[in-house]
C-alpha cells in the first residue's frame, strides 16, 4: 500500500510484477503486455531471466519457489505468477 498526500493507494500484485517485467526485461510493446501474455513465448522472459523472476519472487512477496514450482502454469504469465504467489503466501501463512 502506498500513500502519497493523504491518499491510499493498494498496488495488486499483479502490478506489482507487471512494473518488474517492464523495468528488468525487453519489452518492444508494453501496452500490449497483458495479464494473459505467456513471458517465454512471446521472448520476453527466455530461461536465464526465470531465474531473475524466481529471485525476484522470493525476495519481494517472501516464498519459497521449489524447482516442482517452476513452470509455465506457475510463471508463464503476469496472471499465472499472481495467483501462484497468492497460493504460496496462503499456504506458508506469509
Amino acid at each position: 500500500m502506498t500513500t502519497t498526500e493523504g491518499t491510499v493507494s493498494t498496488v495488486t500484485t499483479e502490478q506489482r510484477i507487471r512494473e518488474f517485467v517492464l523495468d528488468y526485461f525487453y519489452v518492444t510493446d508494453p501496452d500490449a503486455l497483458t495479464d494473459e501474455t505467456s513471458l517465454i513465448d512471446s521472448g520476453i522472459v527466455d530461461s536465464t531471466g526465470m531465474m531473475g523472476v524466481i529471485l525476484y519472487l522470493e525476495s519481494e512477496f517472501g516464498i519459497q519457489v521449489g524447482d516442482r514450482d517452476a513452470t509455465p502454469e506457475n510463471l508463464g504469465s503476469i496472471a499465472r505468477i499472481a495467483d501462484f504467489v497468492t497460493r504460496k503466501q496462503a499456504a506458508d501463512g506469509a
